[in-house]
């Protein structure tokens, strides 16, 4: 396997600047789209396993990483726009797109609300249950209050410090890595670089989205870990039971980060979903 370049760029979009990595490779293009408090960082290891035969492109979202991080509500509809923006400054007429946890919901809104723009869709980890109703509080009332790190020493005053505490803060080696990955060097010590009010926002307004199931005619992907922690049986029986063209797979591993935990698992399932497309 080549090593694929990663070519790093800022696209100047219509309301928003999105970072993002792109192989920039002349072939069919697959988005991936990481989590909540997350970056595009997590699919390097992706990028690297593909990036000889497709196009991969691993944008940090709207309030995380390198990207813009205005005062929104953060809601998928919002954010799948984003994605479409970028594909549309890419010049690319569809992609392949694969989200992980709240990635994953964005994916599943692409692919029901922009059809015609993904070829495919991969769901990691994610399932659609969540509140019935929407949050009609005021966005200008909202506590800017995220439940992760809001009891954090933040900021950090040494590195040590931080890989210190957020190590004894995460549940496994990958989660540690997956929010190290967001820290960040500033004049006022090691901060997180994703918006606290992003993820308070994205977690209030975050509702059910079972109804998006049955518009997605793409075929999907549906991952889960053994641990069944964020995707319950009746949840991923449900999400079976409403998409037409659905695989559904669980990896050996209870780690959430079902892309990264077992690889191999992994990627022996992606392989076969791609033949599918």
């Amino acid at each position: 396997m080549n090593i694929s370049l990663i070519h790093r760029e800022i696209a100047r979009l219509k309301d928003i600047d999105i970072f993002y990595r792109d192989t920039q490779t002349d072939a069919p293009a697959i988005l991936c789209l990481h989590g909540r408090w997350g970056r595009g960082e997590t699919w390097v290891d992706f990028i690297q396993h593909y990036g000889d035969h497709y196009r991969v492109i691993a944008p940090d979202q709207r309030g995380h990483g390198l990207s813009g991080k205005p005062i929104a509500k953060y809601t998928a509809e919002e954010m799948a726009g984003d994605m479409i923006d970028l594909l549309d400054h890419l010049h690319l007429d569809s992609a392949i797109v694969v989200g992980h946890s709240m990635g994953g919901t964005i994916a599943g809104t692409l692919a029901a609300t922009y059809p015609q723009r993904v070829r495919g869709v991969a769901i990691l980890d994610k399932s659609a249950n969540g509140p019935a109703q929407p949050n009609s509080m005021p966005l200008e009332e909202l506590p800017i209050l995220d439940p992760v790190t809001s009891d954090w020493p933040l900021p950090f005053t040494s590195l040590f410090e931080a890989q210190t505490f957020i190590k004894h803060a995460m549940d496994s080696e990958l989660s540690y890595q997956y929010f190290m990955n967001s820290l960040i060097e500033t004049v006022e010590g090691f901060q997180m670089m994703f918006s606290a009010q992003a993820m308070a926002a994205n977690i209030a307004y975050y509702q059910t989205w079972y109804e998006l199931l049955p518009k997605i005619k793409c075929p999907v992907l549906l991952v889960r870990a053994s641990s069944h922690e964020a995707v319950p049986d009746e949840d991923f029986e449900k999400m079976q039971s409403l998409i037409s063209n659905c695989m559904a797979v669980e990896i050996s591993d209870p780690d959430h980060n079902v892309h990264l935990s077992n690889k191999a698992e992994f990627y022996g399932h992606f392989d076969r979903f791609l033949l599918t497309l």
